[in-house]
């Protein structure tokens, strides 16, 4: 059980810090207003997802459902487990189906932004979008990670 709560709790540090790095990250470099300075933050963004953020969330999911089976919780009540199961494979659904295109997107308009010399707005109105999903993204698994540290509601 050691092993796996260390591989749990280095996922979730790898997970967390990530999605808090990166959008720091995105946030300088749109203050910037430099096309080619954004586009490569964005790029590196998505690299980033892939060498900390998925891994991390593969260790969790892991790592936790292991535990989980060893400690005899079940899903059958609402208790905090099932709740922090519910809110991590929503944020994984938010991750994926939404952030993941938007950030393609972010992309392919920040590539357009250097040919034409300046931001898009099409550039800014996916970054919106990219800022409210990436806060919701990223406070689901801050709430879950309270959940279980107290192992309560």
């Amino acid at each position: 059980m050691n092993v796996l709560l260390f591989l749990h709790i280095f996922g979730a540090v790898i997970f967390l810090g990530n999605i808090a790095t990166a959008a720091l990250w995105k946030v300088r470099a749109d203050l910037t207003k430099d096309p080619k300075f954004i586009h490569n933050t964005v790029k590196n963004v998505m690299l980033a997802d892939f060498i900390f953020t998925l891994p991390g969330l593969i260790l969790i999911m892991i790592s936790g459902i292991l535990m989980a089976a060893q400690s005899g919780h079940s899903l059958a009540v609402f208790n905090w487990f099932t709740l922090s199961l519910f809110l991590f494979v929503l944020t994984g659904i938010i991750w994926f189906s939404i952030l993941l295109p938007i950030q393609r997107r972010l992309i392919d308009h920040s590539a357009q932004s250097i040919t034409n010399g300046m931001i898009s707005s099409e550039y800014r109105n996916v970054s919106r979008y990219w800022a409210i999903f990436g806060i919701t993204a990223t406070l689901l698994p801050v709430v879950v990670l309270y959940l279980m540290v107290t192992k309560s509601l």
